[in-house]
């Protein structure tokens, strides 16, 4: 039996972990593809790792297991619904999302995307999914991330995009793939910082704006985790149990007791929630599209990950472990946030 098929078996057996979908709900979901890349050389780019001759060894049947493998996963812990919108971080270009969203099953859910080329040395970027059935596109930009005490970091946009849903409902939606410490947690602190001062700013200005309290949702790979000071006192994202009258942001997967698994990330014998979604207040208690702290989720399908022989437990079903091939999903687990009117 081939192996695709084997998977797309295995994984029609498991237990479904994602939140059920009721009639009139809409699902946002959040996902890191680790290194999503095209197999080809591009030109333009110092790195290319990721193609044939590259120092990864990336080939056209790798690119298409992988873009098999993320569709089936998506249609799996979506139970084959549609994602209203779905934030996405380290794709390459319009490339492999056309190839992921409108080449595979998927494309019955008619997806668009909003994706701006960013300044990543290595050319991977966030994106926005949305389904056009359920969201009208209004508005989009990509927020360059700017650290005035370090001219010389460069890293990720943060992307924006305005909606409407199709009750003529106004949404925001930040994605964010903040710096990495690879460099170091101290080392690299401040520039976290600097893309939560930033963010902040931005959702600032909406709120400022407009009459009512906006609709936000804001998710991301933060490369930190809920309690991080860059989260919890400067983007000022809290839990619903700790927020006071005064909170805009909530941070509904600052419990990962709550969400179903112990994170999205692991790290030697560690797990962290690195990936998150958070919303504004309004999005709480709201007679219209409105969510509660249950209704978040981790995603942990067993197809994501396999056996840790080394750290004991599990550990994430990755593309590449180090420079070897692995085959598998993501180096993260998915998010999601059902959302009710």
């Amino acid at each position: 039996m081939k192996l695709g098929l084997l998977l797309w078996m295995m994984m029609g057996s498991l237990c479904v972990n994602a939140p059920e979908t009721p009639p009139d709900s809409v699902l946002v979901a959040f996902w890191n593809l680790e290194n999503f890349f095209d197999p080809f050389v591009d030109s333009t780019r110092t790195y290319n790792d990721y193609t044939e001759t590259g120092g990864q060894h990336w080939t056209l049947s790798r690119f298409y297991r992988k873009r098999n493998n993320l569709y089936k996963a998506i249609l799996r812990f979506s139970q084959q619904q549609p994602i209203g919108i779905m934030g996405v971080c380290e794709v390459e270009n319009d490339y492999v999302l056309n190839a992921l969203f409108a080449q595979t099953p998927l494309k019955r859910f008619n997806y668009r995307w909003v994706h701006y080329e960013g300044p990543d040395r290595r050319g991977i970027d966030p994106a926005i999914v949305y389904s056009k059935d359920r969201f009208q596109l209004i508005y989009s930009e990509a927020i360059p991330y700017r650290n005035p005490e370090d001219s010389a970091m460069i890293s990720r946009d943060i992307l924006y995009a305005k909606f409407f849903d199709y009750r003529k409902d106004t949404v925001h939606c930040f994605v964010n793939h903040w710096p990495s410490k690879y460099r170091g947690e101290r080392e690299t602190e401040e520039s976290r910082n600097w893309a939560a001062k930033l963010l902040r700013q931005k959702i600032d200005s909406i709120v400022n704006a407009a009459d009512n309290l906006p609709k936000i949702i804001v998710m991301g790979d933060f490369n930190d985790t809920p309690d991080a000071p860059c989260i919890h006192e400067i983007l000022g994202a809290r839990h619903p149990s700790e927020c006071d009258d005064d909170d805009l942001l909530v941070n509904l997967f600052a419990k990962p007791e709550d969400l179903g698994f112990k994170g999205t990330l692991k790290y030697q014998e560690s797990w962290m929630v690195i990936d998150q979604i958070i919303v504004t207040k309004s999005l709480l208690n709201n007679d219209m599209l409105h969510c509660t702290s249950s209704d978040a989720r981790i995603i942990h399908e067993g197809f994501l990950l396999e056996e840790d022989n080394t750290y004991q437990g599990q550990k994430l079903n990755r593309t590449y472990l180090g420079p070897k091939y692995h085959g598998g999903f993501s180096d993260h687990l998915p998010v999601m946030l059902l959302l009710r009117y």
